[in-house]
């Protein structure tokens, strides 16, 4: 699929369900906790550098971005979750939030593919634990993108990957692409995925 990387635009800030975009376009959506590198992945694979910005506070924006791919499907990106440094309040609106936008983009008829990004140095969190679990209960199509892999050393990424690979929530045969947006390795082989299932 050709794609016109200049026909790209926030085309909705949402913070209520009333607010998604309404017509049909593939949803590619951006999860992750916070400050593990959304922002920073969605402007490598644009080749921008300030679409999407990055938070001065993480995890304090709770609205869902829409960004609007030349007319063929959208970038969603999720509020960073990061449930321990959150009050009880704030939880629950982004559980409200997300779960009304991924219940409705889940009842679309036209695609949705989850991004789940994980930083690699660190490995899954309890709270990326808590959502790979939601992502197999509800049978939703992901990948897992390691980001920050340019922290690691070749044995370090090795021994990374190989943990990602044999985790136990994530499903058989997902693909692991390690990322990182300061040398841009791994955003081709994102691409191939993305416009596999657009």
């Amino acid at each position: 699929m050709a794609i016109n990387l200049q026909n790209v635009k926030l085309e909705m800030t949402a913070g209520l369900k009333s607010q998604f975009p309404k017509n049909n376009l593939p949803h590619l959506v951006f999860s992750g906790r916070s400050n593990v590198g959304k922002s920073s992945l969605i402007n490598t694979l644009l080749g921008r550098n300030k679409l999407a910005r990055v938070s001065s506070a993480p995890g304090k924006t709770i609205t869902i971005n829409f960004y609007n791919i030349d007319n063929k499907f959208y970038f969603v990106d999720l509020p960073g979750y990061g449930f321990a440094k959150r009050p009880p309040k704030e939880r629950a609106v982004w559980q409200k939030l997300v779960n009304d936008y991924m219940v409705e983009a889940g009842e679309r008829s036209a695609p949705m593919f989850v991004m789940q990004l994980v930083d690699m140095k660190v490995g899954t969190t309890a709270d990326d634990c808590m959502m790979l679990d939601w992502l197999n209960q509800t049978e939703t199509d992901y990948m897992i993108v390691a980001t920050k892999a340019d922290k690691l050393n070749t044995t370090q990424k090795k021994k990374q990957y190989e943990k990602l690979s044999n985790h136990e929530l994530i499903r058989d045969g997902t693909e692991i692409i390690p990322f990182s947006a300061l040398k841009g390795d791994g955003k081709n082989d994102i691409w191939n995925v993305i416009n596999r299932v657009v």
